[in-house]
């Protein structure tokens, strides 16, 4: 992900310009494993990652709308929020040194209760939300520092437990349908022949069909139309039965 590069660039800037010189002490983000802590030479700030997990309570719910000119033109879902748990340790050739420098870093963080706008970049400038972070909180019940060391093969050292709690765009976007301008209209059409079903009385069927000629063919009575032998329609009512019973 672009977004942790982007908040591992803000903490080195926060670290560098207001906990530590640059000259004298690096600031890496490598694993403090045994062969990497033989290697090292020179003080050393090790801003570790060994932690990923998304923030639950700030999950939204929903669509955001993207607007052009007052028009919607798409919709986006809101952005999800993780949190990156950093294991910030002090590494020089005297204990006190380590502690002078885990003062300074305690002292930097305790600053900001999210990191500076100043320091944010790529995703996170773009955004433009802010981005918390805590220092030296108790660990969740599923998670002990000292399974952490353990786990990379380093002797246990007095560390800080940093996390960011930093916002990702999901990248998934709709776009929305043409824009409505006038209002909409229903129109009714009866069928031939046929009533619409909420015009009907109530327990009737009706029948209908059209005869032709002077004549009514059904009746065996001659009818002549009035208008000269137009065609003339006959409409038939009766009863529908009702339940168990016969029609009336």
């Amino acid at each position: 992900m672009v977004v942790i590069s982007d908040v591992d660039e803000a903490l080195k800037k926060l670290i560098t310009r207001e906990a530590v010189d640059q000259g004298d002490v690096e600031v890496v983000f490598d694993a403090p494993t045994k062969d990497w802590a033989a290697r090292r030479s020179g003080p050393t700030i090790d801003v570790y990652l060994y932690d990923i997990r998304e923030d639950m309570r700030r999950r939204q719910r929903g669509m955001i709308n993207e607007y052009r000119d007052n028009i919607v033109v798409s919709r986006h879902l809101p952005p999800r929020h993780f949190k990156l748990s950093y294991l910030v340790a002090a590494w020089t050739q005297r204990p006190e040194d380590e502690h002078r420098l885990l003062a300074a870093l305690l002292r930097c963080f305790l600053r900001y209760e999210a990191l500076p706008e100043d320091v944010l970049g790529g995703s996170l400038q773009q955004l433009g939300l802010p981005v918390p972070l805590t220092v030296a909180l108790p660990p969740p019940e599923d998670r002990s520092f000292a399974d952490v060391w353990t786990a990379l093969g380093g002797e246990l050292k007095p560390s800080l437990d940093v996390v960011v709690t930093a916002p990702i765009d999901s990248g998934r976007s709709f776009e929305a349908g043409p824009p409505v301008k006038w209002a909409p209209t229903l129109t009714l059409q009866r069928i031939d022949g046929s009533a619409p079903p909420e015009t009907r009385p109530r327990g009737l069927t009706e029948l209908a069909f059209e005869a032709s000629g002077a004549e009514q063919a059904a009746g065996g009575a001659g009818k002549t139309s009035a208008a000269g032998g137009s065609d003339t329609s006959i409409r038939i009512r009766k009863r529908r039965p009702k339940p168990g019973g016969t029609a009336e």
